[in-house]
């Protein structure tokens, strides 16, 4: 059992190593009323700041399993402006990350007879990628390695009434590869694409969104694509839902990688949520699924006169 356990942090480690994504780790937080970790294009969409402080556990029960802490801000700036900050940590094994991204995204009004809408984004990220070289099994003593990055994101959304569909780039620019390893790659270019739509006439202080979630990495052209339902019911000064995802990579279609029953809820400024996924390959043996929580604040400012910025949704 512990050479099992032993191979798995191995694996977790050496694929952090070479891939080194320079990013903040994605999990399903978007799905927590936060479409900005997604696309810097929602910011300043809607409530007038919104605050959300994120904790994943990955692989509970394997030792050196990822584990990420982040806090994003986005806020509407202006009448047709909204900007956006993340802050994130994350851990790997041995290997660290620490980073910031700064976004600013316009909106403008296509049509205000059919409330259509179109934004567009630019990120700015420096993040910190780091080695503890403490615990190696040499005799050797090896200092700690660190370098850090800077790159741009851009994005683009396009809404029509209830439906919304965003494009993004990731890391733009290639890195300059240091003496980590020489099979470190240059490029890191992500390609994101969201979508959904939400049903809210259904019946009275309901709605039903469902939405995808397409991810492709352009240096070992990996991707992935996330199905997901979430449910809203309106309560007393607020609402609660519930919400299910399912991913699957592209090389595999269809057949289930993960499966994450989440739910939250929203009082008055207050809000909170929690997910658990369910790995459905072979680790599923060895650990206690991937835990995330999610903690946040909405405070509303007056109320936009611009329509590509105001709330079209009931919740």
């Amino acid at each position: 059992m512990k050479k099992i356990l032993l191979t798995i942090s191995i694996i977790i480690c050496s694929v952090r190593l070479v891939a080194q994504e320079v990013e903040l780790p994605q999990y399903v937080s978007h799905l927590a009323d936060n479409p900005f970790l997604i696309s810097p294009t929602y910011a300043g969409i809607g409530s007038g700041l919104q605050i959300r402080l994120n904790g994943v556990s990955q692989w509970i029960g394997v030792e050196g399993s990822p584990d990420t802490q982040s806090v994003t801000v986005e806020a509407r700036l202006a009448d047709r402006f909204g900007g956006g900050l993340t802050i994130f940590n994350d851990r790997n094994g041995f290997t660290t990350q620490q980073g910031a991204k700064l976004s600013l995204a316009s909106h403008l009004t296509l049509s205000d007879f059919h409330d259509s809408f179109l934004s567009f984004a630019l990120s700015y990220s420096y993040i910190q990628f780091g080695i503890d070289t403490s615990q190696n099994n040499t005799s050797q003593s090896l200092a700690n390695r660190s370098v850090g990055n800077s790159n741009f994101d851009v994005g683009m959304l396009y809404r029509y009434e209830r439906f919304s569909i965003s494009a993004n780039v990731s890391n733009l620019l290639d890195k300059k590869v240091r003496d980590f390893n020489s099979s470190e790659p240059k490029v890191l270019r992500k390609y994101t694409m969201y979508s959904s739509f939400t049903f809210d006439k259904i019946s009275r202080n309901f709605e039903l969104e469902p939405s995808l979630l397409v991810e492709y990495r352009e240096f070992d052209k990996r991707s992935r694509t996330d199905l997901n339902i979430k449910a809203r019911k309106g309560i007393r000064d607020g609402y609660v839902w519930a919400g299910l995802s399912y991913t699957f990579l592209n090389d595999q279609f269809f057949v289930p990688n993960a499966i994450a029953p989440l739910f939250g809820l929203k009082k008055s400024n207050f809000y909170a949520s929690y997910g658990f996924s369910i790995n459905m390959n072979k680790t599923q043996d060895f650990n206690y699924g991937t835990h995330m929580i999610t903690i946040g604040f909405d405070y509303e400012r007056r109320p936009s006169l611009a329509r590509c910025t105001q709330k079209m949704m009931i919740f």
